[in-house]
């Protein structure tokens, strides 16, 4: 299968900080990735050089672009939603879609006209008088109204409640995800998109843990529930993680079947969030 993105030896330091580490990959379109690690572990700073922000060492390519080399050309398949909101605060939002209308020949103005709609916000108003969640929502409209082929979001719902951060993953579900296009999501609250993701990449301090996807996760790690005179039993599996419940004892394993589990007690497929921590160990 033709790769969407493909990264080879990708690193990028700031003096003595090495913030991406040799960092090698392949993403094939069709897929939502979650770029997942803590507060620092590189995922913004991989996030601009795919995006073109900044300069790196080794080679991108995206959709047949390098994005240091020609970054309008990819900004032309390419939605970015940053934490940090870029939209200009001076402008009025219907000249914010006159602005955008101007730079992407994929904007569909009807759509996102329909889009914001839906919002409560007004064509007349101006981005300063705008919440955050509202500059969000316009930021998303511009962007899910673009004929893009690539959508990475950067801590998009960082600082908003959790009833607008469960509306905007189910607005790009709805609105731009198809098996030609691909998401990125970078963020360290893992719950918040584990229930959307196809694939994870576990990044800390630079390196890349780990990338899987959900189907070889749940295939490769596995939970069990057991009363606490089973534990030695279990502990002799060598389990990743032993944690304390009320009266029992849970354990994360990796590579075990779970038929061979079940004797001991309760097995359980662990969340994306359990395997994250286990992967981390301090780091998380």
């Amino acid at each position: 299968m033709e790769q969407l993105i493909e990264l080879t030896n990708v690193r990028k330091s700031y003096g003595s900080t090495v913030a991406i580490d040799n960092i090698s990959l392949q993403i094939p379109p069709g897929r939502i990735v979650g770029v997942i690690g803590p507060n620092g572990a590189g995922k913004t700073t991989l996030l601009h050089a795919l995006t073109g922000l900044i300069n790196y060492e080794g080679k991108i390519n995206i959709l047949g672009i390098e994005p240091k080399q020609n970054r309008p050309a990819l900004m032309e398949q390419t939605g970015v939603i940053h934490d940090i909101s870029v939209l200009p605060s001076w402008m009025i939002v219907k000249q914010v879609l006159s602005f955008h209308e101007s730079l992407h020949t994929g904007f569909d103005r009807q759509r996102c006209e329909s889009l914001l709609s839906k919002t409560d916000i007004t064509l007349d108003r101006k981005v300063k008088q705008l919440s955050k969640g509202m500059k969000t929502q316009l930021h998303l409209s511009l962007v899910l109204a673009t004929d893009t082929k690539l959508l990475v979001l950067d801590e998009p719902t960082h600082g908003l409640d959790i009833l607008f951060r469960k509306q905007l993953y189910s607005s790009v579900l709805e609105d731009f995800f198809d098996q030609n296009k691909t998401i990125l999501i970078a963020t360290h609250q893992v719950e918040e998109v584990e229930h959307i993701l196809s694939d994870v990449i576990f990044i800390s301090r630079g390196k890349l843990v780990l990338y899987s996807s959900i189907e070889e996760l749940q295939e490769r790690y596995i939970q069990v529930i057991a009363p606490n005179d089973q534990a030695e039993s279990i502990r002799a599996l060598k389990p990743l993680v032993e944690l304390n419940l009320i009266g029992k004892k849970l354990f994360l394993l990796e590579n075990v079947a779970g038929a061979d589990l079940q004797k001991y007690g309760e097995v359980r497929t662990p969340g994306i969030a359990d395997i994250f921590v286990a992967t981390m160990g301090g780091d998380a």
